[in-house]
């Protein structure tokens, strides 16, 4: 059978809003913007500024305050939406998983502007969706990801530091989880492509990710921000466009949906949840070297690496989660079963982990 495949395309940099006009105005002249309450506020003066007379912003919106499917109703009934050529989505991952499905039902055309450097959604063409009390729901896989992403790295920059925080630990596990999931598989062009570009994400993270948070917390929009932020949503969300939904998450997003079914966790950040379960995915898989790099990362930066750090307990919490976890279909396509005795025995492995 034939593929085919829609590959991001974005702008990055502190200018980035300048070539608004020139890439949205081959797809309409009128937009309706949808966002966060604080991404709007942030982003909405800069990007109309940016336009010229050519495209006009007909309203603004507030999405709702989270990836649901009401949420995404309540944006396809309005008529101004409706009467819209193009679609803004500005702000985190929600905000454009929101747009991004609103797009996909109405067949419109969706640009992003993400505000925080947090994940890969403003470039992917997967959403993950929730129920209104918060707890994942699912996925919604739209036909091709977002037209073109406008990733201005000064907004960025000063956005709060847990944002790029919690990107650094989402992104840490894009190049863990699919070596992990593809292992042993035959991989087509695609998929394999895919693959070697999530290769880039690690040692990068590595490398500037320190950097980057220091400056994030300075406000400066540095070259470490932006290799850090081009990795979080760039490299990421070219595998996650490229490779097969299995090969897209494991152990360590299993671990982040376990959380969403308790309500203390709600507010927590994404990708902090998930560093914690890349270390459990490393210690359950053995790679120890790669551990004790990823570990002192981690340790130096702040990110969980105890249940403690994230206000969870071995005892009940960790027992919701792990149920929630084996429900999910990350752990499905995997090297080997991976069984709840063995998630929770990873876990109690990185807890009693201590740095030599």
């Amino acid at each position: 059978m034939s593929q085919t495949v829609f590959l991001p395309n974005y702008t990055i940099g502190v200018d980035a809003y300048e070539q608004i006009t020139d890439i949205v105005k081959e797809y309409g002249s009128n937009a309706v913007m949808i966002g966060g309450e604080t991404a709007l506020e942030k982003a909405e003066t800069k990007i109309k500024e940016a336009l010229s007379q050519e495209i006009e912003v007909t309203n603004t919106l507030w999405y709702g305050g989270n990836s649901t499917y009401e949420n995404v109703e309540k944006l396809v009934n309005n008529a101004d939406v409706q009467k819209a050529d193009v679609l803004f989505a500005v702000g985190g991952g929600r905000v454009c998983d929101t747009v991004k499905v609103v797009a996909e039902k109405m067949g419109k055309t969706v640009f992003t502007f993400p505000t925080i450097g947090s994940n890969c959604s403003p470039v992917t063409a997967v959403c993950v969706m929730y129920t209104e009390e918060g707890e994942m729901q699912g996925l919604f896989f739209p036909s091709k990801p977002p037209t073109h992403t406008f990733i201005d790295t000064a907004i960025i920059a000063k956005a709060p530091d847990k944002y790029l925080w919690a990107g650094v630990g989402d992104a840490l596990s894009k190049e863990i989880e699919s070596t992990f999931s593809a292992r042993g598989d035959q991989l087509d062009y695609t998929d394999g492509l895919g693959i070697q570009i999530g290769k880039m994400c690690t040692d990068r993270l590595l490398e500037y990710g320190t950097q980057a948070l220091k400056d994030s917390s300075a406000g400066i929009p540095s070259f470490a921000i932006e290799q850090v932020v081009a990795d979080i949503i760039v490299t990421t969300g070219l595998v996650s466009v490229l490779v097969i939904n299995d090969y897209n998450s494991a152990m360590a997003h299993s671990f982040y949906y376990g959380t969403t079914v308790l309500k203390k966790m709600e507010d927590y950040l994404h990708g902090a949840s998930v560093s914690y379960g890349v270390l459990a995915l490393l210690k359950m898989d053995q790679q120890d070297a790669l551990f004790e790099r990823v570990y002192r990362f981690m340790k130096e930066n702040k990110l969980p690496v105890s249940l403690t750090e994230m206000g969870l307990n071995n005892t009940t919490d960790l027992t919701a989660i792990i149920d929630k976890a084996m429900s999910t279909n990350d752990i499905v396509h995997v090297p080997y079963e991976i069984t709840q005795d063995m998630f929770k025995q990873a876990i109690f492995d990185v807890e009693a982990y201590q740095l030599s």
